[in-house]
């Protein structure tokens, strides 16, 4: 007799089912082409967007609305560290949001679970591994590299700090990497063409959302998160 598969089993094999669209941003042109092949033919994908810069995966979520699931590399030419896991989390809802790379940071990983990502897999994995871990993702799961769970876990200060980051608007967004970037006021409503009492205002927001008192303590905060970083 064959055993009845329970009803989290079945919502598990749903969520997983649910995936047809997949978006993969990444701009290593063989491994986006081997990442897309495999996981179209593993979970018989209808569609696989696959773009190199943060710039098109924004311009593909305009044009067809958000996929059913992200893959997402963090090194792209016109996004560094956190901020195209912040950027397309926002714009995929509540797709799942997986980081590829192919290197391990476990500082680098609590952030990208902080701001949102159902996991982080590694590009070294064999094929099988890869389905598996995507499957688990797409399923409901955290999915992280060998030996990162327990220093995720441990270090609810930086998953804290990459989630108040994340609730940054685009235009604060944009504002923060200027600071980052040793830009005063003047200039960055130069920048931006926006007045500079409206800079201030967003400074001013950003400050209230990481919780500090002045713009330099807003950039060592930046940098520690590794939001622009490679």
């Amino acid at each position: 007799m064959d055993t009845p598969i329970s009803g989290e089993e079945i919502a598990r094999r749903a969520r997983i089912a649910s995936v047809r669209d997949l978006l993969i941003v990444d701009d290593h042109p063989l491994i986006c082409d081997a990442l897309a092949f495999t996981l179209k033919r593993a979970f018989d994908l209808k569609r696989v967007r696959a773009v190199s810069s943060l710039a098109a995966a924004k311009e593909s979520v305009a044009q067809d609305g958000p996929p059913d699931a992200v893959a997402l590399d963090l090194n792209l030419p016109d996004a560094e560290g956190l901020e195209g896991v912040m950027s397309l989390r926002r714009l995929a809802e509540d797709a799942p949001l997986t980081v590829i790379s192919s290197t391990l940071d476990p500082q680098l990983v609590e952030g990208v679970i902080g701001a949102g990502a159902r996991g982080y897999v590694l590009k070294t994995l064999e094929r099988k591994e890869m389905v598996a871990a995507f499957s688990r993702m797409w399923a409901g799961d955290v999915v992280l590299p060998e030996g990162c769970e327990a220093a995720v876990a441990g270090d609810e200060e930086a998953a804290a700090l990459a989630r108040d980051f994340a609730t940054l608007t685009p235009q604060q967004f944009k504002i923060l990497r200027l600071i980052c970037e040793g830009r005063p006021n003047k200039l960055i409503s130069y920048e931006l063409s926006i007045a500079e009492a409206t800079v201030k205002t967003h400074i001013a927001a950003i400050m209230s959302k990481i919780r500090v008192r002045n713009r330099t303590q807003v950039a060592f905060l930046a940098n520690r998160a590794r939001i622009f970083s490679r």
